[in-house]
Parts: C-alpha cells; structure tokens; sequence
C-alpha cells in the first residue's frame, strides 16, 4: 500500500482562504485541495441551494425532447419510459414514469431483461413497443451507442428520446432528441451527471413549461441521490447539490419504497455512504437475480405496506446475491492461481455458468486481492458477456477500444464497462487485451494508493474539525472524506482483533506530540494481520478519517484507519 501526500496548494490563496473563512489553516488547504479557493465557492459548497442547479434547456436537445412529449400528450399517444436495469437506469425510469403519470395515464415502464437481452436498449424491447401500440420511447441511462435500434423503431414508426450520460461514439443515433452533456457539440455546463440526474433535468424542463418550481420536484431527489451514490459520478456541482437535497428527502420523507428499505435495517439517519451500501445495493439486486421491474415496482409503489412487501422479496434477492458473490470471487482466485496468472498485468476469468447479475462485484472483489484491471466473464446465450472494473488513474474503457476488433460490443466509462464478444475471440481478446494493458498502464498504478489530505497531530482533531467536516458531507469521487496521517501514536494496551477470523483491528491510541488529549478509539477493518505493529507500546503512524461511532444512541469520536506502518 502508497500512502501519497497530496501537494500542498499555494500558501497565498490558503491564507487567504483562511482569514476570509475564519478557519484553521490546514482546513482552508483542504478546501484549496477540493477547488474551492473563495468566498463564493465556499458559500456553494457550505450551502448547497437548488438555486444553483443549471436551466436544463441548456443542455442540447432538451427543447425538441419537451416538444415531443407535449406533443405525445396532446395526440393521447403512449409513451414507454425505458431503462437500465441497475440502479441508476430504475432509478431513473421510476423518476421520469411516476412524474409523467401525474398528470398523463398512458406511460408504461420497461426495463430490459439481464440475461435475455442484455445491457441497453433492445429489439425485444422495440418490438414490445411495436406490439403495443407505443409510438415514443424515452430511454433512459442508455442508447448513446443504440444507433441499429434507433434504425429500427424508426422504421416501426416509433420515435426515441434519448438521455444518457455515457461516451458517445463517432456517430449519433437518429433520435427525435438526444440528452447527454458528454455530447462534443453540447455546452451544458455540467457533464457528470448520471442518467437519473438526466432524467431529472427532463422532468425540470418539463416542469419548467408547466410553471412548476424547482420546489414541486423535490419529493423525486430521493431517487437522484440514490442513482448519484451507486453510479460513483463526481460530488462535485450539480450532483452534489442533488445528492444534498435528495439525502434530506431520504431522511425525512422518502417515497414508500425507500422507507420499507430504510424500514428492514432499523437506522435512524443515513449518509450518503449508507445510501451506497445499504439502499443501492438492494435495489440493485432485483435485477441481478431476478428482473430489474421489481426495483421500478418498488420505488412506484406508494402503498407502504405494499411497498414493503416488495422490499422483503428485494431482501431476498439480495441475500441470494450475496451467496453468489462470495462463492464465485472463490472460484475466480482459484482459476487465477491454477492458470499460473497472479504475476499478469490483468485478471481475465471465465466460467459459463457464473451467474450474470454479480460478475461486476465479483470483478471489483478481485481487484481487492490483486489490484489490476479486471475483468469477469460469463456464458451469455451464444456469446461471453463479461464486467470490467479498472484500478485508480486507469482507464478501462480506452483499453477496451484498442482492443475493439476482437468485441461484439463494448461500453461504460474509465472505471466500469461492460462487454460481449464470440467464444472463438475470447482467448485472442484476453491476450490483447493483457498487452494493451502492460503497454500503457504505469506500474505505480498496480500498487494500491491512498492520497493522503494532511499531516496533523490528535491535538488538531477538535469539536470545531468534526463540525465542520460534517459539512464537507455528502462526500464522493473529488470530494472524498479527508485522509490524515499522524505520526508517533501508542496504543495504551487495549487494542485487540476483533471479527470471527480477527481480521479487524480496534485501538485506543494516544500521542506523544498531543500530550493534553485524551486517548481515542480506533478501527481498523481489515487490519487485524497488523496488530503486532501496536502491541508493547510500540511507535507506529497511522493514515485515518475521522469518524463517529453511535452505540446505544450515544455519539462518540473513532479513528477509521485505513492503514498502519512502523
């Protein structure tokens, strides 16, 4: 593990940071080191306001999109709101139908089946519209690449309306309109957004023509916030505003379905890391295991007892899942150790009957023991369908478009993608894909890094950081819980492992340079092969966030670590 002190940004503007915010100055470096270098970028930051979200008629399209819908509305035409069957694309097929349906009836969701149609928009899909009398399809957190589809409605007379957030390639479909801010010739002012964010930006300008306020949307935040967290987008300007309101709404009045989530696991208030491990993965697994219409049932219900009937299936999905993951990362590090291929410069597996729903957390747990660009294949009717994920500073998505010739189709972003190719090419493509890799990836990045905020002492961490880390939240890629180092810290000789298999750590430490303070608590997931660096007092340093712990509905200050060194 390289741990990387992030460089120290410009004296000048922390100085002056500091004196025009009244704080210390290692948080105004944390600022500086997030972008935010004045008042005003600090106003935003420390006050989120709806005010700040961008006029969606901006974004390219959005008035031929908004045009067409009207239209629909007016000829009594039925609409199909299409989407991923992950989180993000039910989030947002939830969002755009349950809006539209209150005030238009005929509108009807339709999520794609993993197994039998795979990822994005499909002729079955087509086909189902045709047979039904649909004449327009809003896809949804797909259909950037949907160009043959888009042939073939067109030809069946049905009309497509895309929003999607992904890479465009070299030619766009020939959709009525196309939403995607990551469009070269789109000068939206914000291009990461994720496709319920997308989503959302349609209903705003919809709303807008309906002399609705920003105000009359905020009961749909929830469903942003959710897709904002699981699709690992930037919190960053818009999204993070999002993600700020949509949390409230979460933690106040969130739809039946969120609630008969939050309902089951019995906590109070949930952050935005809760909302990726506790919410995401739920509504994730109903079309892992069995099909992604459950998760838009789910977040469309608005009988709670209904909804939590639907959320006690989801539960069960998501146990199932769990299973799987756990047996299939087995196998996948079996097959890496017997093919002799933990020294390679990728993890290429396959097994044809892997279950498709969880070879993307499987990918991501391989990348936990060998920290390398991964990807996990599966049998997908007549071809190999497989997840990648990539490390940190690597871009999966250009490795695979090297390697291009040997795909049937690819897709995704720099970190996560997704792809088929024939039986016949598997081979040919993992070795390519091996050397693209070993060509361009450089080496520091196959060793695991943490960037490192600040160095600080224990006398630094005070009720007044706490509170104003706080406000840092919600945290996400750019804006990450702060890391810290501090140096010459003791155990008082509680510490011990904790865990079934001890595989944790937990610590009460003190610091020789921080003499007045009180000891602290720390833990140490995953640390538990380091206790000897603490045992008998000796010295070690540690790189931490600081975080709270509640028991018993008592709030009291714990070290994370992330990791310990002599």
């Amino acid at each position: 593990m390289r741990w990387t002190l992030k460089p120290k940004p410009s004296e000048e503007t922390v100085q002056h940071l500091a004196k025009t915010l009244n704080v210390e100055d290692f948080v105004a470096t944390l600022l500086v080191q997030r972008g935010i270098e004045t008042f005003e970028d600090a106003r935003r930051f420390f006050r989120p306001s709806l005010a700040d979200l961008h006029d969606p008629y901006l974004m390219k399209d959005m008035e031929k999109a908004v045009n067409r819908i009207e239209k629909a509305i007016e000829n009594q035409e039925n609409i199909l709101v299409f989407g991923d069957y992950d989180v993000d694309g039910t989030t947002a097929v939830s969002l755009v139908s349950s809006y539209l349906k209150t005030y238009y009836p005929n509108v009807t969701t339709y999520i794609p089946d993993r197994y039998d149609e795979g990822y994005g928009v499909s002729f079955k899909g087509i086909d189902f519209a045709d047979d039904n009398g649909f004449s327009l399809i809003i896809a949804l957190d797909c259909g950037i690449k949907s160009i043959d589809h888009v042939a073939y409605a067109k030809a069946k007379n049905i009309d497509f309306i895309i929003c999607d957030h992904h890479r465009p390639g070299e030619f766009l479909p020939e959709a009525i309109a196309i939403l995607d801010p990551k469009r070269d010739d789109c000068s939206y002012p914000y291009d990461e957004l994720c496709g319920c964010g997308i989503g959302f930006k349609l209903i705003q300008a919809l709303g807008q023509n309906r002399n609705e306020t920003i105000d009359d949307l905020i009961p749909y935040l929830d469903l942003v916030s959710a897709a904002i967290a699981a699709d690992i987008v930037p919190m960053t300007g818009e999204n993070r505003v999002l993600a700020y309101f949509g949390l409230q709404v979460i933690n106040s009045n969130p739809r039946p379905g969120i609630k008969a989530i939050i309902h089951q696991i019995k906590k109070q208030t949930l952050d935005i890391t809760d909302v990726v491990f506790i919410i995401a993965p739920r509504i994730n697994a109903a079309g892992r295991i069995k099909h992604g219409n459950h998760a838009v049932e789910l977040l469309t219900e608005f009988d709670f007892e209904q909804a939590q009937q639907f959320a006690s299936e989801i539960e069960a999905y998501n146990s199932e899942r769990k299973d799987l993951d756990k047996l299939i990362t087995k196998e996948a590090l079996q097959q890496i150790e017997k093919n002799n291929e933990k020294e390679r410069f990728t993890s290429v597996v396959f097994q044809e009957d892997w279950h498709k729903g969880v070879i993307g957390i499987v990918a991501s747990r391989l990348i936990e023991t060998y920290y390398r660009p991964t990807l996990v294949f599966t049998k997908s009717g007549d071809k190999y369908a497989a997840s990648a994920r990539s490390v940190k500073g690597f871009d999966v998505y250009n490795a695979l478009e090297a390697c291009t010739e040997h795909l049937e189709q690819f897709g995704g972003h720099m970190y996560a993608a997704g792809m088929t190719l024939k039986e016949e090419n598997y081979q040919i493509f993992k070795e390519a894909f091996e050397k693209e890799v070993e060509r361009t990836i450089h080496p520091d990045m196959l060793t695991p890094e943490i960037t490192v905020d600040a160095e600080i002492n224990f006398a630094d961490i005070t009720p007044k950081l706490v509170r104003i880390l706080k406000q840092f939240e919600p945290y996400g890629p750019q804006n990450m819980t702060p890391i810290f180092l501090t140096k010459n810290i003791k155990d008082t000789g509680y510490g011990k492992p904790m865990g079934q298999e001890d595989e944790h750590l937990k610590l009460f430490v003190k610091q020789s340079q921080s003499p007045g303070t009180e000891g602290i608590a720390a833990i140490g997931f995953n640390l538990g092969n380091k206790i000897e660096l603490t045992t008998h007092q000796k010295p070690f340093q540690a790189v931490y966030c600081i975080d709270e712990n509640e028991w018993k509905g008592k709030l009291s200050l714990q070290l994370r670590l992330r990791d310990i060194k002599e």
